[in-house]
C-alpha cells in the first residue's frame, strides 16, 4: 500500500491542514446556501409538500450516484474529483445567483439547485473518505477523523446563525455569491498547494468497464464477512435513528410547547455535543478495539433515545440531546477509520460508495415507516421503542466475533 508513503509522512501534517482547511471553507459556503434555500422555501411557501420535494431533491441524486462515484474514486485522481465536484457546484451556484439577480426567482430553480448540489456531494463523498489514508499515516487516522468531525460540527453550528443574519440583511443572490467565493478559495488551495501522489489503481490504464469495476466492488464486499455485517449494522442503525433525528422537533413542539427558542435550543445543544464528541475521540482515540468503541457509543445513543421519549422535563431532555450529540462522533470516527485501515486502497472508493448509499437511503426509509406512525401514536413511544432496539443492536455488535476481530488495531 502506498498510503502516506515515507516521502509524504514528513509533509502529512502540512497536507492535512491544507486539505481540512479547504474542506472547511467549502463546507461553510455550502451550508450557508443550504440553510438559506431551506428557509427561503419555508417562508415563501409555508408548504410541507414543497419542503418534502426540496429534501427529496437533496438526497436522491447522492443515492443514485454513490456507486458510480465510488468507482470513479478508485479509477481516477481523487483530488481532481473533489476539485471538479466543488467546481460544478460553484458554477451552478453562480448561474443561480445571476438568475436571481435578474429577477428569476422561481422555487423550482432551488429544487434544481438542490439536486445539482446533491450530485456534487455524491461525487465528492467517496473521494474524500478514500483520500484521507493517502495523506495521513494509519496511526493518526482516528485523531484526524475526530478533528474533521469537530470542524464539521462547528460549521453546522455557526452556518445557520450566519445564514439567518445574512438573510435578514442581504438578498439570496449575495449568499450565493459568498458560496462561489468560498468554493473558489477551496479549489485554489487544493490545486496550488496540495500535492498528493496518485494511488496505484489510478496510475494504471483502465481496462475494465465501469459496470465490471462496480461488480468487483460488490464482490469485494461480499467476500469480506466483516463488511457485510458492518453494513447490515449501519443499515439497521440508521433506520432506527430516524425518529431521534427527524421527529424530535415535532415532539418538542407537541409536548413542551412550540416556542422557537426550544427548537433552536435542541439544535444548539446537539451541535455543541458533536463538537465535544469530536474533540473527545480525537484526544482519547477510543478503546484498543474500534468495534468496542462503536458499541459503547451505540449503547449511549440507545439510552439517550429511550430517555428522550421518557423524560418529562425539558432541561433534562436537553441534557440527553447533548449527550446524544457527544456519542455521534464517537461512533462515526472509529467506523470510518475501520474502513480506511482494513480496505485495500484500490477498493476504498467503492466501499465508501456503498456506505454513501446506505447513509443516504436508510434514514428516509426510516421516515417512511415512522413519519406516518407519528400521527397515530405518541412520538415518545416511538423513541422509547427505537431506543430499546438500538441498545439491543449495540449488544449484537460487540458480541459479533467477526466484527470484534476486524476491530482490533492493525499494528
Amino acid at each position: 500500500m502506498n498510503s502516506a508513503t515515507h516521502n509524504d509522512k514528513s509533509n502529512w501534517y502540512k497536507n492535512i491542514v491544507l486539505f481540512l482547511s479547504s474542506q472547511a471553507i467549502s463546507l461553510f459556503g455550502s451550508s450557508l446556501v443550504q440553510y438559506a434555500m431551506m428557509w427561503y422555501i419555508t417562508l415563501s411557501t409555508e408548504s410541507g409538500v414543497m419542503m418534502t420535494i426540496y429534501i427529496i431533491c437533496g438526497f436522491i441524486p447522492t443515492f443514485i450516484l454513490s456507486p458510480v462515484a465510488g468507482v470513479w474514486a478508485d479509477r481516477y485522481n481523487r483530488k481532481m474529483l473533489i476539485v471538479l465536484s466543488d467546481g460544478l457546484i460553484a458554477l451552478a451556484t453562480l448561474i443561480l445567483a445571476i438568475l436571481f439577480f435578474m429577477g428569476f426567482d422561481d422555487i423550482w430553480l432551488l429544487f434544481l439547485m438542490a439536486a445539482i448540489r446533491a450530485f456534487g456531494t455524491g461525487i465528492q463523498t467517496p473521494a474524500v473518505g478514500a483520500i484521507l489514508p493517502q495523506i495521513v499515516p494509519k496511526n493518526k487516522l482516528t485523531k484526524v477523523n475526530g478533528i474533521n468531525g469537530s470542524i464539521q460540527a462547528i460549521i453546522m453550528f455557526v452556518s445557520p446563525l450566519v445564514s439567518a443574519a445574512l438573510l435578514g440583511m442581504a438578498t439570496m443572490e449575495i449568499i450565493f455569491f459568498i458560496d462561489v467565493v468560498t468554493a473558489t478559495i477551496a479549489i485554489g488551495t487544493l490545486l496550488i498547494f496540495l500535492k498528493i501522489p496518485l494511488h496505484e489503481k489510478a496510475k494504471d490504464k483502465q481496462t475494465t468497464s465501469y459496470l465490471s469495476d462496480f461488480k468487483l466492488g460488490l464482490q469485494y464486499v461480499n467476500s469480506h464477512d466483516f463488511l457485510k455485517k458492518f453494513f447490515l449494522f449501519f443499515a439497521l442503525f440508521m433506520v432506527l435513528m430516524a425518529p431521534a433525528s427527524f421527529l424530535t422537533p415535532l415532539q418538542v413542539a407537541r409536548s413542551f410547547g412550540d416556542d422557537v427558542w426550544r427548537l433552536t435550543a435542541i439544535e444548539i445543544v446537539f451541535s455543541i455535543g458533536m463538537m465535544a464528541g469530536g474533540a473527545i475521540i480525537a484526544a482519547w482515540g477510543g478503546f484498543s478495539n474500534k468495534v468496542k468503541t462503536m458499541g459503547f457509543a451505540t449503547v449511549i445513543m440507545g439510552v439517550c433515545t429511550f430517555a428522550l421519549g421518557s423524560v418529562p422535563n425539558f432541561w433534562v431532555y436537553l441534557f440527553f440531546m447533548g449527550v446524544f450529540g457527544v456519542a455521534m462522533p464517537i461512533l462515526n470516527t472509529p467506523a470510518t477509520v475501520l474502513l480506511q485501515e482494513k480496505i485495500e486502497e484500490d477498493y476504498l472508493g467503492r466501499v465508501f460508495g456503498v456506505m454513501g448509499m446506505i447513509s443516504t437511503s436508510m434514514m428516509p426509509i426510516g421516515m417512511l415507516i415512522f413519519g406516518p406512525l407519528a400521527d397515530m401514536v405518541k412520538i415518545e413511544w416511538l423513541l422509547i421503542g427505537t431506543g430499546a432496539f438500538i441498545m439491543c443492536l449495540s449488544l449484537l455488535l460487540v458480541k459479533n466475533h467477526v466484527l470484534i476481530e476486524a476491530g482490533k488495531s492493525s499494528g
